[in-house]
C-alpha cells in the first residue's frame, strides 16, 4: 500500500509541474511583441554596460594579492550590476525606438509613417512641453 501512496504523490507532483509549465507558456504567449523586443534591447544594453564595467572596474593591484575565486566573484558582480543598470542609460530606448521605426518602414513599403501612439511621443508628453513665452509646463 505504501508503494501506491508514493506513486500517487509522484503523479500529483508531475501534474502540478505540467500545470506550472502550461501557465508559464500561456504567459509567454500573451507577452506582446513590444515587450519581447524591450527585453532584448535591455539585454543588449546590459552587454554594453558590462563591457564598460569590465574596463572601469579593472581593480588589479600589485600591492595586494588576489584571493582565490576573486576573478569569478568580480565577473559575477559586474554581470549582475550590468543587468540591474540595463535600461537606465538610454541605449535600450534608442535601439527600441529605432527598431520600431524600421519595422514601421517595412510595413509601409519603404515609407516612414509615424505611428499615433508610439512611446517616443508619450515620453515627450510626460516630460512636458516647452513654450517659449511660458517655459516648461
Amino acid at each position: 500500500m505504501n508503494g501506491l501512496g508514493s506513486f500517487d504523490q509522484s503523479m500529483a507532483m508531475l501534474e502540478a509541474q505540467k500545470q506550472k509549465q502550461a501557465e508559464s507558456l500561456r504567459k509567454l504567449e500573451t507577452q506582446t511583441e513590444d515587450e519581447k523586443l524591450r527585453e532584448q534591447t535591455d539585454a543588449f544594453e546590459a552587454i554594453l554596460v558590462k563591457t564598460l564595467l569590465d574596463q572601469a572596474l579593472n581593480l588589479d593591484d600589485g600591492l595586494f594579492p588576489k584571493a582565490p575565486g576573486h576573478d569569478i566573484y568580480q565577473s559575477m558582480y559586474k554581470e549582475q550590476l550590468s543587468e540591474e543598470l540595463a535600461g537606465g542609460f538610454g541605449y535600450s530606448d534608442t535601439l527600441f525606438n529605432w527598431l520600431k521605426e524600421q519595422e514601421n518602414i517595412l510595413k509601409n513599403g519603404g515609407i516612414y509613417k509615424p505611428e499615433q501612439n508610439n512611446q517616443k511621443s508619450e515620453k515627450m508628453q510626460d516630460a512636458g512641453s516647452l513654450d517659449v513665452e511660458k517655459g516648461f509646463e
